[in-house]
């Protein structure tokens, strides 16, 4: 799968077989990271995240609300003013404009859900 898939008519996604591939590729064996966007719509993004153990997403943020949910492993999220540990079956709400690090504590992925602003389109 490499185009976001567009909902109009539904979308089913094997998210077990996509974690595997992403796996798989050559950038992950590299960098030990990997990611891929699921859906892409103008008003939500849904991206799929692998991450090694011990791997870290530098402190960056989002202009619009986001979730973070853990399918497998463990990743921690440094914020403004704490750390939040996300495990397997976790969820974390993110407001918009909080910056946040992430790091794997185990091999690790998750889903990040990205809303999008009523005035703004995604690119």
């Amino acid at each position: 799968m490499n185009k976001p898939a567009t909902p109009e008519h539904g979308v089913n996604l094997d998210l077990v077989a996509l974690i595997e591939e992403l796996r798989d590729e050559a950038s992950y064996a590299r960098e030990g990271r990997g990611a891929r966007t699921l859906v892409r719509t103008p008003d939500l993004r849904v991206v799929l995240v692998v991450l090694a153990a011990g791997k870290v997403i530098n402190e960056h943020e989002a202009h619009v609300t986001a979730t973070v949910q853990t399918l497998e492993g463990r990743i921690g999220l440094h914020l403004e003013d704490r750390d939040v540990d996300v495990a397997r079956g976790r969820l974390l709400v993110l407001g918009a404009g909080l910056a946040h690090d992430v790091r794997a504590h185990e091999d690790s992925a998750f889903l990040l859900t990205l809303g999008w602003r009523a005035e703004r389109s995604p690119r």
